[in-house]
């Protein structure tokens, strides 16, 4: 599919006057994704649903990423490269993106991640079809090379703030935000800055709906952040003491629930 041949911006409906109405705003921070990023804009630009922006946020890189995002834009009118002047990290990354786009509907993919090629129109149909205004989906992991892990993630079909508290059931990969409804979608400067994202916004009254397929495949690298056991209980124990702001005995209930489940996930099911 060539790109060229979705420029069609000028004549889709504008919503509320301020995005576009199906068109879906996809965020990628980029850096130093070299090794990986083509596969994962392969992956989107395989999608059976065509109405869509990529919006490549590149923080600062050192190795090829920037002519990788060049040789794209170059190609297609619907890739939207946005070059941050300095490294600022992850979160800034997205938030840049954020602001930038320009559809009705959010999505979020990482510079190693990939999408099964019907995954945004079946993800879109089932909000639709439900009036669900913030979805995610089940996803399949594998190697450094994309060879499947025969690993696969099924979430639970509904979270609310209280059930997210208890560990982060949201692979920020698989998500779709209806900006009609959930607006204000700021990722705090922090690690796990996905999962703080997600709690403001069920915080607010909203509930997450899964499609409980995997329509995503999550990259498993030895280097990767999110690899690391220890920091990610850090990281957490932060976010419901001194983001969430919970009472230490309720802040302690809620980890102590994290720690289980992913003792039995990393560990006893192992």
């Amino acid at each position: 599919m060539n790109g060229r041949q979705l420029n069609r911006y000028n004549n889709l409906k504008i919503a509320d006057d301020k995005y576009i109405d199906g068109l879906v705003s996809i965020i990628i921070p980029v850096y130093n994704a070299g090794e990986f990023l083509i596969s994962t804009v392969e992956s989107i630009l395989r999608q059976t649903y065509d109405n869509y922006e990529i919006i490549m946020v590149d923080d600062k890189s050192t190795d090829n990423s920037k002519e990788i995002i060049k040789s794209y834009d170059d190609k297609f009118d619907n890739v939207r490269p946005l070059y941050l002047e300095e490294n600022a990290g992850v979160s800034n990354a997205r938030n840049e993106g954020i602001k930038n786009a320009r559809g009705r509907y959010l999505a979020f993919l990482d510079s190693d991640d990939m999408w099964e090629d019907d995954k945004l129109e079946r993800q879109l149909e089932f909000m639709k079809r439900n009036n669900y205004h913030f979805t995610y989906t089940g996803y399949s992991f594998v190697d450094d090379m994309g060879n499947s892990l025969n690993s696969v993630v099924i979430p639970k079909a509904r979270v609310d703030y209280n059930e997210l508290l208890k560990t982060n059931v949201i692979p920020c990969l698989t998500v779709i935000i209806d900006r009609y409804y959930i607006d204000d979608i700021v990722m705090p400067s922090i690690r796990h800055e996905d999962y703080a994202c997600w709690l403001s916004i069920l915080k607010r009254g909203h509930e997450a709906h899964a499609l409980r397929e995997p329509l995503a495949r999550y990259r498993t690298r030895a280097n990767s952040l999110s690899g690391n056991k220890l920091k990610a209980a850090s990281w957490t124990w932060n976010i419901l003491r001194n983001v969430e702001k919970l009472p230490l005995h309720t802040a302690i209930y809620y980890f102590m629930i994290y720690a289980t489940v992913n003792i039995n996930k990393h560990f006893i099911k192992k």
